[in-house]
């Protein structure tokens, strides 16, 4: 098969998968694109709203569009590294009267893996999944245990209640392919909302991938090409988030503290080629590595007192950075290789 026409077998699935999703969630078009994006670009998200957004409700829908295997995670201050990772038990061999360690699966040995409230239960179970996240792998009793692929996590926070949390340290939030942010529907899709969960009607959702499928797109996405100008760009947004950055620009430096690491131009690049694979396109574009970079960087941005103090947000800066960023045909028009477009 064609990468072209593989490409237009994606964006047919891709429709699909959101035309089932909207049977079942209101509106949350960004939403839902950047968490396919995620998917298919092999990381992992952590989503940010109130209660009552539906979050757990529209990863457990996408993990039915997708037919993988689901498993949700509550997390609490009680919970345990081995509640998440298994554990090793003693089992008597009735018959020979033998007994032997044997392991118990946790409930991270799943396809899609919700972690609800990670910030609630404390670091160290919270640090049980980086090496799942990482290696997609677990170490227990010194033996490891393969997941099995496609291997994705969504995590929750609740943004308005922090007594009694656990925030995640930078370190661990730069495991996260994407922050995305899950804001309030508008009138019409609130009363949408309202009459559909009030009513006696019971909506089944079709699956429209399978495992394999999906581990043939996340090859697929890998093949996308990437110009060299497209790269360098991305690379660009990733550099002048830093303060210590010669040509950062003059309100990073006063109202950040730490930029976005390497990962971050890594994962504007693996973003920007599964939205362009989505949206049928063989190349990333500008436009595609734009449209990525706020939920690629906004956890990625440490910011400062004074920040805090102006209001000022991750997104306020990311924004301000799009426009400050010289796009590679601006720089050839002030070099005069181009001509000036007014």
């Amino acid at each position: 098969m064609s990468e072209q026409k593989a490409l237009e077998q994606l964006t047919d699935a891709y429709i699909k998968i959101t035309n089932e999703l909207s049977k079942v969630i209101v509106g949350q078009k960004d939403v839902i694109e950047q968490l396919i994006i995620g998917l298919f670009s092999r990381g992992h998200c952590l989503l940010v709203g109130v209660p009552g957004l539906a979050k757990t409700l529209m990863i457990r829908t996408l993990a039915s569009c997708l037919s993988l295997k689901f498993s949700r995670i509550q997390f609490t201050p009680d919970l345990m590294p081995a509640d998440i990772t298994g554990t090793e038990v003693i089992q008597e061999d009735k018959a020979t009267g033998r007994r032997e360690l044997r392991f118990l699966p946790g409930p991270i040995f799943a396809n899609i893996v919700l972690a609800d409230e990670i910030n609630r239960t404390p670091p160290k179970t919270q640090a049980a999944l980086l090496e799942a996240m990482q290696e997609q792998q677990v170490t227990v009793g010194g033996q490891r245990h393969v997941l099995d692929p496609p291997f994705y996590v969504l995590a929750t926070q609740n943004p308005i209640e922090q007594e009694g949390t656990y925030p995640l340290p930078e370190a661990q939030l730069d495991r996260f392919m994407l922050e995305i942010l899950i804001d309030y529907p508008d009138e019409n899709e609130e009363l949408d909302i309202v009459l559909r969960t009030t009513s006696d009607t019971e909506t089944r959702v079709e699956p429209v991938l399978d495992a394999r499928q999906v581990l043939e797109i996340q090859r697929l996405v890998r093949r996308v090409a990437i110009p060299e100008h497209v790269a360098r760009y991305a690379v660009r947004l990733a550099r002048w988030t830093r303060p210590s950055f010669e040509e950062a620009p003059e309100f990073i430096r006063d109202y950040v503290t730490w930029g976005a690491g390497p990962r971050a131009a890594q994962c504007l690049v693996m973003a920007g080629k599964a939205r362009a694979a989505l949206h049928g396109r063989a190349a990333v574009s500008l436009e595609d590595v734009e449209a990525v970079a706020p939920p690629v960087l906004r956890h990625r941005l440490v910011l400062n007192f004074n920040a805090e103090a102006d209001g000022i947000k991750s997104d306020d800066l990311i924004k301000r950075l799009l426009r400050s960023v010289p796009r590679p045909e601006d720089e050839l028009v002030n070099r005069g290789i181009l001509p000036k477009v007014s």
